[in-house]
């Protein structure tokens, strides 16, 4: 390959390469080849890759790139180049550490544009990971989230290779519906998105929130048939059953506990969840469990709030009330893992907004639900 020394190179004075070669070293091996090759044509696209590298990307992926070159070394300006081969001109301003393949679509209204110009990537080792999550916020979001997302991972002190993409298209959905209140999956949220959070606060609402959507896709709006026990009350202790998703999640936040995660056990028949009270009050979460291999019910685990462990006495009262009980006339329905129905109904009451928002139904939010699709909420 020819080695334009000619080309200026122009950048921060704390990222300057000292050679084009060193320059094009920044690329990620994922499109290094390309740009070198493309650099190699002629000294204005040489020139592109150091002053533009996401548009000399662009080209190397361009279905026709040939019109596009032609343009760039006819000495067309940058901006009707970038427009023409659909990349938003603040991508200008992104190191070539930002580039990993195709452009993702980028929003770039005037005033997203002002705003993430604010938020750009600070390391180069958290360049892709801020483009890619970026793009993700702004599929599954907006452009609010997009802004928001490019904040909290410039604001990283840690260097960031890779985000977790399930993570950000979580918090990104639940983002969205913040901000369509009425909605049924608005009414799952225990707190809506505000722009004012951190990462780590968003995370934990948006898991919630999602666990809360599984739990209802799982049960929907209707009753358990069975319980398999029956309610009682032993030396002061009152065992209610936990029979709808509403139940569910009133004992999750009462508790402080993962409730929200067994709607899949429940659906399958494998466990049953009771709340404990004395005097009115949740004083513990008992779990009856049921193995493939075991006949009867059985007493699992009875938590205390934040998940301690009951003591001994609790332990001995439950025990008890089991035992009030023919176990034989329990049925045995377990339904095999992962084969019982989802609620359709509810899982497209839940995103129609979205996908009629947003005009898509992509392959991984499709009109019919599968256990499957649901591994990545």
């Amino acid at each position: 390959m020819t080695i334009h020394t000619s080309v200026r190179l122009v950048w921060r004075p704390d990222a300057a390469p000292r050679s084009f070669e060193q320059h094009l070293k920044r690329f990620r091996d994922e499109v290094r080849t390309p740009v070198a090759t493309l650099a190699a044509r002629h000294p204005r696209l040489a020139d592109l890759t150091v002053s533009f590298p996401a548009l000399a990307v662009a080209l190397t992926h361009a279905p026709d790139p040939a019109p596009l070159t032609a343009l760039v070394v006819a000495g067309d300006p940058l901006a009707s180049i970038a427009a023409a081969a659909g990349v938003p001109l603040w991508l200008k301003k992104l190191p070539p550490e930002c580039f990993f393949g195709a452009l993702p679509p980028l929003p770039e209204s005037p005033d997203f544009v002002r705003r993430i110009a604010n938020h750009l990537p600070r390391h180069r080792l958290n360049a892709k990971a801020w483009l890619e999550g970026v793009a993700i916020a702004a599929y599954w979001g907006n452009e609010n989230v997009a802004v928001w997302l490019a904040r909290e991972v410039s604001r990283l002190k840690n260097r960031v290779r890779v985000l977790d993409r399930q993570q950000i298209r979580r918090i990104a959905l639940w983002a969205w519906f913040s901000q369509v209140p009425g909605t049924r999956a608005a009414t799952m949220m225990e707190k809506p998105f505000h722009p004012t959070m951190n990462m780590a606060t968003a995370q934990r609402w948006a898991r919630l929130w999602i666990e809360t959507v599984d739990l209802h896709l799982n049960l929907g709006d209707g009753r358990l048939a069975d319980v398999w026990l029956t309610p009682d009350t032993i030396d002061g202790y009152e065992f209610v059953p936990l029979a709808t998703a509403a139940d569910l999640v009133a004992e999750a936040q009462a508790m402080d506990n993962c409730l929200r995660t067994y709607g899949s056990d429940l659906a399958h028949n494998a466990s049953r969840l009771w709340s404990v009270r004395r005097d009115g009050q949740r004083v513990a979460t008992l779990r009856l469990t049921r193995g493939r291999n075991e006949p009867l019910p059985n007493l699992y685990e009875i938590r205390l709030p934040r998940n301690v462990i009951a003591p001994a006495d609790l332990w001995w009262t439950a025990h008890r009330w089991l035992a009030r009980h023919d176990l034989m006339r329990v049925p045995n329905d377990c339904i095999p893992w992962e084969k019982a129905p989802l609620d359709t109904r509810m899982w497209r009451q839940i995103w129609r907004p979205w996908w009629m928002a947003k005009r898509r139904l992509p392959r991984t939010l499709p009109l019919t639900p599968t256990r499957h699709l649901l591994r990545w909420l």
